[in-house]
């Protein structure tokens, strides 16, 4: 169900039909992280066609915030195990800043009552504040990679370099 929340921007959840924007706002956004995170990790795209229908037939239902009836950000969730993953949150680089990318957070965590788990790139301190921002809380290192292993499905180097933030209490 789309909820609008103020008169220009509308959340919605996204089909089919949306996958080029989908993968379009994803690698765009991801130019922010080019010279961040490791050199081993890049790719160019950032994300291939191939690679996000893998994510989506694995589980990740993408949520998208329209501004002026065009898609500007997108946000998957993933229900795994006992808890709700926030995987490729992304916002078009022309529109950052506009609240879209906190609107959708808000958004799909109202969407759970499990706790909400979120990794990013240990180096990618601006992504890491604006989760804290929105009330999530860094997992202690020590806690990290058990997390990653246990809810991702993603590479050793990526576990290496990555962080995990908390919206509540850890499973056991």
């Amino acid at each position: 169900m789309p909820k609008a929340f103020d008169n220009q921007h509308m959340i919605r959840p996204c089909g089919e039909d949306d996958f080029d924007e989908i993968w379009t706002i994803i690698n765009d956004g991801a130019s922010a992280y080019r010279g961040i995170i490791p050199a081993d990790r890049w790719n160019e795209p950032y994300m291939t066609r191939e690679k996000l229908r893998q994510e989506i037939h694995d589980g990740v239902d993408f949520w998208g915030a329209d501004e002026d009836g065009t898609m500007a950000a997108v946000m998957g969730v993933q229900d795994v195990l006992d808890v709700t993953l926030i995987r490729h949150a992304y916002v078009r680089t022309s529109k950052r800043r506009h609240g879209l990318g906190g609107e959708l957070l808000r958004h799909l965590q109202a969407l759970t009552t499990r706790t909400v788990l979120i990794g990013t790139w240990a180096d990618a301190d601006w992504a890491i504040r604006f989760y804290e921002k929105h009330g999530f809380r860094l997992v202690p290192a020590g806690e990290k990679e058990q997390l990653l292993r246990r809810y991702w499905k993603i590479p050793t180097r990526q576990i290496e370099t990555s962080v995990v933030l908390s919206s509540g209490t850890l499973p056991p």
